[in-house]
């Protein structure tokens, strides 16, 4: 079965509609989330056209914020668009890093490549700026394998290596910062 960004929003749904109330949307041009705004309405989770790596990220996002963080539009978090400077950027980094890690263990459980993004063209990058951050996405990446993802990224990893057969489990993943080059 291919990975696409419809396949990944039923599996969510499949994984937290009922409990969570929340979806996943396709469509943006930009991905946000937005909390329900009353007790019967549902959250959502926007990504970025039908990109299923978008969708991935954006679920990585939401399986790590906690629960006041999802009462929050975007979860709370500021967001400095392409064209930053270096310390923007290194901020930009420190909070991505943990779950584009996470997004790398999504997307090897349903069988997708993995595409660092340090989502900055305009801005300045050098090779040490990539090397550096995709030595701190691997770092994340086989931490989550080593702890095992547990809750919301848990019960999502577990549906996707179950829904898409060219996955693999997490003991069978592998993340090295080489493979980001």
């Amino acid at each position: 079965m291919s990975v696409t960004a419809a396949a990944l929003e039923q599996v969510f749904v499949d994984c937290f509609g009922g409990k969570e109330r929340t979806r996943l949307v396709g469509g943006a041009e930009e991905p946000l989330y937005q909390p329900a705004v009353a007790p019967d309405d549902w959250h959502t989770i926007h990504y970025r056209a039908d990109y299923p790596a978008s969708a991935l990220h954006e679920v990585a996002h939401w399986c790590i914020a906690g629960p006041a963080r999802r009462r929050l539009p975007d979860y709370g978090y500021w967001y400095a668009p392409d064209g930053r400077n270096a310390a923007a950027q290194r901020d930009f980094e420190a909070v991505e890093a943990r779950p584009q890690g996470l997004e790398w263990l999504f997307a090897q459980g349903c069988g997708l490549p993995f595409r660092l993004s340090l989502d900055n063209l305009d801005g300045e990058l050098t090779t040490t700026d990539r090397e550096r951050f995709a030595a701190a996405v691997a770092a994340e990446a086989s931490a989550w394998q080593v702890r095992g993802p547990g809750g919301r990224a848990g019960r999502f990893l577990a549906a996707l290596v179950v829904r898409f057969p060219e996955g693999r489990a997490v003991n069978a993943m592998q993340f090295s910062p080489a493979a980001l080059r």
